[in-house]
């Protein structure tokens, strides 16, 4: 029988335990688990330690360079980047184990459907590069950072389950995270907020997550996800505003 190439699998945290073991199991088949923290807290570190293969600390500066610290560690042929709100089922599992026997791509694509109010919003569901060769992967950018693979991109069938949202505090607390991220960024290349940026930027976010991607086919929970990236796009240009005041 013809042997998998090796797994490396990849999980960033930072105060992620009562996520940390259900994503650890869900992966258990790869051959190395490295998890790189970001010095949690709570009991993060200490949930993992049985599962992972290594643990690296290092203080958090970019989503960027936190992954690529932990690509400098990894050993196998093939790399997995796993967010400990994720999960792999068993029938992705199967698909991962069936496609890096006979690659015919230099990374893949997953599906995410997110989960939130209970449900699972497919309308809202983003495909994302996770699986690479090791060699030549390299991620890029502060907030939504990218990640880059050699070769061609290819995509799975099989969805991987991602618990995007813990609660509508955690998910607003999320985004006004990300909007510090994004205002620096633009206040470090000199851009400066108008009233077009104030209301004709979170509308379109709502109408595209509504009506462009389907949420309104997800009821409340798809109406609610449309709100606050709505909200969040406007908290961006609040915060460049106040940066622009040195308000911060």
């Amino acid at each position: 029988m013809q042997k998998t190439p090796s797994l490396t699998v990849i999980i960033p945290t930072y105060n992620e335990a009562g996520y940390i073991e259900d994503a650890l199991k869900s992966v258990a088949f790869a051959d190395e688990i490295i998890l790189i923290d970001s010095f949690s807290e709570d009991a993060t570190v200490a949930l993992a330690t049985p599962h992972v293969t290594k643990i690296i600390s290092r203080g958090f500066d970019t989503f960027s360079n936190q992954k690529n610290e932990a690509l400098k560690h990894a050993t196998s042929k093939w790399v997995l980047f796993l967010d400990a709100d994720e999960r792999v089922t068993q029938s992705l599992e199967k698909e991962i184990k069936d496609t890096l026997l006979q690659p015919q791509h230099g990374g893949y694509k997953i599906n995410f459907p997110h989960f939130y109010m209970n449900r699972f919003l497919y309308s809202h569901s983003d495909n994302v590069l996770r699986l690479v060769k090791r060699e030549g992967a390299n991620y890029s950018g502060d907030v939504h950072e990218k990640l880059a693979c050699q070769g061609s991109i290819g995509k799975l069938e099989n969805k991987m389950l991602h618990y995007t949202y813990k609660g509508l505090h955690s998910y607003i607390t999320k985004k006004e995270k990300y909007a510090w991220f994004q205002a620096k960024q633009q206040y470090a290349k000199g851009k400066r907020a108008t009233w077009m940026h104030f209301w004709c930027k979170p509308i379109y976010r709502f109408f595209k997550s509504y009506i462009i991607k389907g949420g309104f086919k997800d009821g409340v929970p798809g109406l609610t996800v449309a709100a606050v990236n709505a909200y969040g796009v406007f908290e961006r240009y609040v915060k460049l505003r106040l940066l622009h005041k040195d308000m911060e």
